[in-house]
């Protein structure tokens, strides 16, 4: 089916039908659990958005990267490296190989699935086309647990860079206001005001918090390479020995807590509908911030731990700045970088709670979440009442939670959504081989096989108390799903010949494409 060849009115009506309270769903509870949401109705969906309003496309290729490289870049060197190094010791730069090795898998599956799927809805969407509601509910709930918390453990960190910044005039923020309960404070205030600031740049409207974020990104990739400069300045080959003091199970354990540093590059899928040409430019995007982000990463952890023994970094806090002042004993390098630092933070929390915005969005749409979450305004084309909901919950969890349990619980649900993308690649491509794809994985299946085996590796390789977090997050989530969503879901409210009618349809592609010309390859 062409977009132009739309599923008909009555089948569109009922498909988005459902009184305020829910209505009783039209099949049984195991049937409603693996009911896949038909792949045209989706795309028809994105096209005519939510209540007659939908989403501006004014997103090319540049703005995307960005949006992925400002979701990603920064979050383990700035935030997270302090309490990384100890595990694994000078070898934390191969524990960064493996974690972006691990996400490179998964971002090759996001890759192919954004191609297909050019849906608001991240992986949520790519779950519920191949694996059924009930996995897509499981996904989506996961994916809130990836971007929300992890928004709130970045800017977590944000209060020990303006601290750092405040230094150099002799100031600091009592411990009161800038350390959350448990870390010796009661609120942390920079963490919220951070939350609060960019929540208000995203109800402005997309377009202007893409051209920010682009500014960010620039000035936070010039200070990791202005990090390097003077780091490798001081380094010594005999920082590097013991490579791996604690073992390789070290440097495994600090990969799974590192992976935390990739998690934003999926942040470019969640824009599916604000693209301009999201079969080739949502690909194209994600490859592009992978390539940048690990190379940065491990230049920046290569540098650092060649600068300082690693023994240094034991409850060390924003160790890159300690490095800077040690190294040049000028306090206002360490103010330019802790400047940097505090701007790249804001670009990681602006663009990952864009993307958990637009996942509730895609949600809502489907009726598994309440309405206000699709709710789009027609004077500033976003979802405003949903950003406010999402902004104000996570600033409270930024300003009362430490870092340490929201990185950690942040990675294992993370895993878990990459890997069900994994195995959605090789659904569509053993059920679906007739759909158009921009990107292919190479390889496959071992590809994307690796990458759901990687994804379940690190998180074996997670703590018991990261576990009893996930699964406390999975029965609150069936709680919810049973309450709500359940009842309101509109898929399962078609009847079976509505629903048969809408699956028979597939999407079609102007026609089918050769993959010398119109399929991006990967490499």
């Amino acid at each position: 089916m062409s977009l132009r060849d739309q599923p008909s009115p009555q089948s569109v009506s009922t498909a988005t039908a459902g009184g305020p309270h829910g209505s009783r769903p039209a099949v049984g509870l195991g049937r409603q659990l693996l009911r896949r949401k038909p792949l045209g109705q989706m795309l028809h969906e994105a096209e005519t958005g939510s209540g007659g309003r939908k989403l501006v496309r004014s997103f090319g290729v540049f703005q995307l990267t960005m949006i992925s490289v400002g979701a990603t870049l920064g979050t383990g060197i700035l935030v997270i490296l302090g309490d990384s190094v100890p595990l694994a010791g000078p070898a934390v730069f191969i524990s960064f190989l493996i974690a972006g090795i691990a996400a490179l898998l998964s971002a090759v599956s996001y890759a192919e699935m954004a191609g297909m799927v050019p849906a608001a809805g991240s992986s949520y969407s790519y779950t519920y086309v191949t694996l059924g509601e009930g996995m897509a509910w499981i996904c989506g709930w996961c994916l809130v647990l990836e971007y929300a918390v992890s928004v709130a453990a970045v800017s977590v960190g944000a209060g020990q860079y303006i601290n750092e910044s405040l230094a150099a005039f002799g100031w600091a923020l009592p411990d009161a206001i800038s350390q959350p309960p448990g870390a010796g404070g009661l609120l942390n205030l920079p963490a919220m005001a951070i939350v609060l600031l960019s929540m208000v740049l995203l109800i402005r409207g997309a377009k202007e918090s893409a051209w920010v974020n682009t500014a960010i990104v620039i000035v936070k990739i010039a200070i990791l390479l202005f990090f390097c400069a003077i780091a490798f300045s001081a380094f010594s080959i005999g920082n590097l020995s013991p490579l791996m003091p604690m073992g390789a199970a070290g440097v495994s354990a600090a990969a799974s807590r590192v992976f935390f540093s990739y998690i934003g590059f999926d942040a470019a899928s969640t824009a599916g509908e604000e693209a301009k040409n999201p079969q080739r430019d949502l690909p194209r995007a994600i490859m592009l911030s992978m390539i940048i982000v690990t190379t940065l990463y491990v230049l920046v952890a290569v540098a650092a731990v060649g600068a300082r023994e690693w023994t240094w970094f034991d409850g060390t806090q924003a160790a890159l700045v300690q490095i800077l002042l040690e190294v040049t004993h000028q306090p206002w390098i360490a103010l330019v970088f802790s400047v940097g630092a505090v701007l790249a933070i804001a670009s990681i929390v602006l663009t990952v709670l864009y993307g958990q915005t637009r996942i509730l969005m895609s949600m809502s749409r489907d009726g598994l979440v309440p309405k206000i979450f699709g709710r789009i305004s027609e004077k500033r084309g976003t979802p405003v009442a949903g950003t406010l909901i999402v902004g104000i919950v996570v600033a409270l969890t930024a300003g009362l939670v430490p870092l340490g349990a929201l990185a950690d619980a942040t990675s294992i649900g993370t895993l878990f959504a990459f890997a069900l993308v994994n195995i959605a690649v090789i659904y569509l491509r053993r059920n679906r081989p007739e759909l158009k794809r921009s990107y292919k994985v190479a390889f496959y299946p071992v590809t994307p096989i690796l990458g759901a085996l990687m994804c379940i590796y690190l998180m074996v390789n997670l703590g018991g108390h990261t576990w009893v977090v996930f699964l406390a997050w999975m029965m609150v989530g069936l709680l919810a799903y049973f309450g709500y969503g359940r009842r309101h879901s509109k898929v399962a409210a078609l009847s079976e010949d509505e629903y048969q009618e809408l699956s028979t349809r597939s999407i079609e592609t102007d026609s089918a494409p050769s993959e010398d010309t119109n399929t991006v390859k990967a490499p």
